[in-house]
């Protein structure tokens, strides 16, 4: 019913690893902190993000509001007016970047945002829609997420324990875990 598991050990053309994903791996390894001051910049974090507050609540109802339903709704109907999510991506983008100037944000999330931003609409786009607008989307919804944990976490007290999932999604964000 199953294949056989065997262990290979050589990696596969599919597994090997790429220079740029050589060049990704190092910079990972070079944003990773050692435990006092991860402890110190998370701390930080949540005092920022009591701080940002009100300015992360009105991004969050925006995102939440008419610009997500109308995003969406212009993705299904074909409409060029999908490329509008692409303002409130960035605006929100930059409120995160607030929380944490002194770090780098996250080498994903930035992939995403820089994927599904500063693009531009011509009639060519129509022949392959879906692969040239899905990526507004999909960074609109990741920068919508982050604003959205960072209000749900904004009033803890201190760093909750056990650890929730989105509170540790946010920290991925600065790569703080």
């Amino acid at each position: 019913m199953f294949p056989e598991f065997t262990l290979d050990p050589e990696p596969t053309e599919a597994r090997k690893r790429t220079p740029e994903d050589e060049a990704m791996m190092a910079e990972i390894e070079r944003r990773m902190l050692k435990e006092p001051e991860r402890a110190r910049l998370e701390l930080l974090l949540l005092a920022r993000l009591k701080e940002l507050k009100p300015e992360l609540n009105r991004m969050l109802v925006d995102l939440a509001g008419y610009h997500f339903e109308n995003g969406f709704y212009r993705f299904y109907h074909g409409s060029f007016k999908v490329y509008g999510v692409e303002a409130s991506t960035l605006a929100a983008v930059e409120l995160l970047k607030q929380l944490m100037p002194e770090r780098k944000l996250n080498l994903q999330f930035d992939e995403i945002i820089r994927d599904g931003t500063g693009r531009k609409f011509d009639l060519s786009v129509n022949d392959n829609w879906s692969r040239e607008t899905r990526p507004l989307l999909e960074a609109f919804a990741h920068a919508k997420f982050m604003v959205e944990m960072a209000v749900r976490y904004a009033d803890a007290p201190e760093p909750p324990h056990p650890l929730p999932t989105g509170y540790a999604a946010l920290l991925y964000l600065f790569d703080l875990r």
